[in-house]
């Protein structure tokens, strides 16, 4: 079925891989074409009165409502604050949507409320909107919550897959695949068994913000890895550039749980989700310094390079895997964890 359109929607089209991005050519930007739009960041950075505003959007839809390590409404502050940081945009402002289904417990309502409270506040961000909306019973999934972010991006931050350069390295700042490896185990009542996952959930703007201090005009672009993976990520970064990519398996840590529970459910740790890292491209002559910076924050301890910008075909992301052989990474196709945030 992949490669045609099917002629209706798929869960697959919300996985953030290869059809979210064909949805995206093919029906929204053609309709709503604007020069901000076509640039398909995580966030949109617009001026205004001499301020460039940062403003991004994204629903969470999360099943179940919590999970080992965090829950939907800490999951909807960071993953709408980390759209903004990772373009770099200082974030302030949120709104936030809740569609609720009728027969939601009302304390576990409040658990999630309190939940974005505390969030926020570590964030550095005010909920300053809402709405609230209620649908019948079985019409809905317990909770949806959309959250809105405003930030604003100091003058001389220019981040983004043109300033991309061959030579130029990656690194990721932690292990990869906490978060889809968390749910994926609540949802199949294997989390009791499997001790150590826990989801990855955690704001970035502090990470991000310590780099561009050190590195002005060396950290080139960035991204948070959340549906579809690290994997994903570097595909689509490696085609927005125009670059090729080269990374070493060895050097992308997957702790041993997550590892453990993917072989079992037949999933790829390279294209589960993550809530919490980002992966950045930065200037080689400051790589090294750039991972050591990241190692001293708690959320950044097991940093790592994980590759290069190379001369090669736009687009090719080769992975050398621990076997000594080469694999090729592709955007995620299908939807391999569905309903992960």
């Amino acid at each position: 079925m992949h490669g045609r359109d099917p002629g209706y929607i798929l869960v697959a089209h919300g996985s953030g891989g290869k059809l979210t991005g064909d949805l995206f050519r093919d029906l929204f930007l053609p309709a709503f074409r604007n020069p901000y739009l076509e640039q398909a960041g995580d966030q949109a950075v617009v001026p205004l009165d001499g301020v460039r505003l940062a403003v991004t959007t994204d629903s969470f839809v999360v099943s179940p409502l919590f999970f080992p390590g965090g829950d939907i409404g800490r999951l909807a502050v960071y993953g709408t604050v980390n759209d903004l940081a990772v373009g770099g945009a200082v974030p302030a402002y949120l709104t936030a949507g809740f569609i609720i289904e009728e027969g939601l417990s009302t304390e576990d309502l409040r658990r999630v409320v309190q939940s974005m409270s505390e969030a926020a506040a570590r964030a550095g961000v005010s909920i300053i909107a809402g709405d609230t909306k209620v649908v019948e019973r079985g019409k809905g999934d317990g909770l949806f919550i959309n959250t809105t972010g405003v930030g604003w991006v100091p003058p001389g931050v220019e981040l983004g897959p043109a300033r991309i350069r061959p030579g130029d390295r990656l690194l990721v700042s932690g292990p990869v695949g906490d978060h889809g490896a968390a749910v994926m185990a609540r949802r199949a009542g294997l989390d009791f068994e499997v001790e150590g996952l826990v989801s990855d959930t955690a704001p970035l703007a502090g990470l991000v913000q310590a780099l561009l201090a050190a590195f002005p005009g060396a950290v080139r672009c960035m991204r948070d890895a959340t549906r579809g993976g690290l994997a994903t990520v570097l595909v689509e970064l490696a085609t927005a550039s125009g670059k090729a990519f080269r990374v070493d398996e060895a050097a992308i840590a997957v702790r041993e749980p997550v590892r453990g529970l993917c072989e079992v459910l037949g999933i790829d740790p390279l294209y589960a989700a993550c809530e919490g890292r980002m992966v950045a491209v930065v200037a080689a002559d400051v790589a090294e310094a750039a991972v050591e910076l990241l190692r001293t924050y708690p959320d950044g301890q097991q940093a790592m390079l994980i590759g290069t910008v190379a001369e090669g075909p736009p687009g090719e992301v080769l992975m050398r895997t621990v076997a000594g052989g080469s694999r090729r990474l592709e955007l995620l196709e299908g939807e391999q964890l569905p309903r992960i945030c």
